[in-house]
């Protein structure tokens, strides 16, 4: 399954993001950001791709602030947003 992955500026953020979306039953993976990725947090979050939308609508709703969404691909991750 395609995975997608959000970084964050803060730990506050990520944890609250964490909180959140536990909360609307995606299933989620807390993980380190991953080098080639420059954010301001050592963590980030690993969720299924086909739950994009509604992650998207919980971090707008909500006011999650995030570096990015990124997806893996075969040489790194390249940022979607």
């Amino acid at each position: 399954m395609e995975s997608l992955l959000i970084a964050f500026d803060s730990t506050q953020q990520a944890l609250r993001a964490e909180m959140l979306l536990e909360y609307a039953d995606i299933e989620i993976d807390i993980c380190p950001t991953p080098k080639e990725i420059t954010a301001g947090c050592a963590l980030s979050i690993e969720f299924p791709s086909a739950e994009i939308n509604q992650v998207k609508q919980i971090i707008l709703s909500e006011n999650v602030e995030i570096r990015g969404l990124f997806e893996k691909t075969f040489d790194g991750y390249v940022q979607i947003q």
